[in-house]
């Protein structure tokens, strides 16, 4: 029987409507690569409606989008982040904020295995405490992680810097080396991380890049670039999702 993976959706308006979607590439990422069935969770804050339907699934699927945590979810008075109250060009998802800020840790206390990508990297620090920077370009000496929006698609997600794995957790079985290239179009990032996180990569410049709840604990990783872009021609992105099956399977056997 097929595992059964529930990808969280944004919520946006198109046109004069509400949507809940999810980008294609994560549905297609769980269906061709590690052959899942993926469920459209909806970002409908309902806790009763959500907690139902995370009874049926092996795994979770915290995908990337192009809106941001609101900052009320994690500055409370922290000193460092950075902020971006003050841009009205910043695209948010209040619905997406409500529902995974405490599903994240529900779905963590059951035992579901998750992996979150981009902004699900952040929604697992903010989830468990951490804060972000608002803009990772404005904040001390990091470079610019964003993608040139001018440029095509294929570049934007191409190779773009390195990051070095921290042995020990699950990113360093997945890789054979302590360095690898990966893709960068976010803006934001992690500022402080979440007391019961650990750091699985970084950035040359200093910036957390992917984070877990360790190896010894439930299936906890959060990537900020974006393994499912043509995940099949990289063999490090693969093994990410290997990882991520293997934890849906142990999972699915013992529920």
């Amino acid at each position: 029987m097929a595992l059964i993976i529930g990808v969280m959706a944004d919520c946006k308006t198109i046109g004069l409507h509400r949507y809940h979607c999810v980008g294609e590439k994560y549905l297609l990422v769980v269906s061709r690569l590690m052959g899942a069935i993926p469920i459209m969770i909806p970002a409908l804050a309902a806790k009763a409606d959500i907690t139902d339907l995370l009874h049926m699934v092996d795994g979770l699927l915290i995908p990337g989008s192009d809106s941001n945590i609101d900052p009320k979810h994690y500055s409370h008075g922290q000193s460092g982040y950075t902020s971006t109250v003050s841009d009205p060009h910043e695209l948010r998802d209040p619905d997406r904020d409500h529902t995974n800020l405490w599903m994240i840790e529900y779905a963590h206390r059951k035992g579901i295995p998750i992996l979150g990508i981009c902004r699900g990297l952040q929604e697992i620090n903010v989830t468990f405490g951490g804060t972000l920077h608002g803009k990772v370009h404005e904040a001390g000496d990091f470079f610019d992680h964003r993608g040139d929006a001018s440029e095509s698609i294929e570049a934007q997600y191409g190779p773009a810097h390195k990051v070095h794995i921290e042995p020990g957790g699950w990113l360093s079985q997945c890789f054979l080396h302590s360095d690898v290239i990966v893709n960068s179009v976010h803006g934001q990032g992690i500022c402080t991380l979440a007391p019961r996180l650990k750091v699985e990569a970084s950035a040359p410049d200093g910036l957390i890049e992917a984070i877990s709840c360790g190896i010894d604990n439930p299936f906890l990783l959060g990537v900020q670039w974006h393994p499912e872009w043509k995940a099949h021609l990289n063999p490090f992105y693969q093994n990410i999702f290997s990882a991520f099956q293997s934890a849906c399977e142990q999972y699915h056997r013992l529920k």
